[in-house]
């Protein structure tokens, strides 16, 4: 598996990003942003990651991430973090964020164990108003708050 950058069409891309996110709304207002790492296996795209700067000097966000279903569990998710981390310190960063539904109980996990640390939750973040349909349950959770991470890339 090599992990690099993309600089192809997004569109190819579709599948993952919707993926990573429920809304087709929010995902066209971001899929043509940043810059986004592909992890290959051969050929084949199997995941990504979209890096975007935050406007913030030395901030950026994690906005995209997602694995083939058939290859998740493999450790590509944290590989592509780990590339995407490597990538925002060669861009002088210092603090990468994240952001996940509260109701998302695997994301919230997986993004702890990456060293990220919970920095502020967006209440009603999902809803009709943003995208999302109404009623959505995650894990049997209804879908409605949003919790973000940050990473400090200074720390390590």
């Amino acid at each position: 598996m090599q992990i690099e950058r993309y600089d192809g069409d997004r569109e190819i891309l579709l599948p993952l990003f919707t993926l990573a996110d429920d809304s087709p709304a929010q995902v066209s207002s971001y899929i043509d942003k940043g810059e986004v790492l592909v992890a290959r296996d051969g050929n084949r795209i199997v995941g990504h990651v979209q890096l975007i700067e935050t406007g913030e000097g030395g901030v950026f966000e994690l906005k995209s991430l997602a694995v083939r279903p058939a290859r998740q569990s493999e450790g590509l998710g944290r590989a592509l973090v780990a590339a995407a981390i490597t990538r925002c310190r060669e861009r002088y960063g210092r603090r990468l964020i994240v952001s996940t539904a509260a109701a998302d109980i695997g994301n919230l996990r997986f993004y702890q164990r990456q060293g990220f640390r919970m920095f502020r939750i967006v209440q009603d973040a999902f809803g009709p108003s943003t995208g999302y349909p109404e009623g959505s349950v995650v894990n049997g959770i209804p879908l409605r708050d949003q919790v973000v991470f940050e990473r400090d890339l200074g720390a390590d």
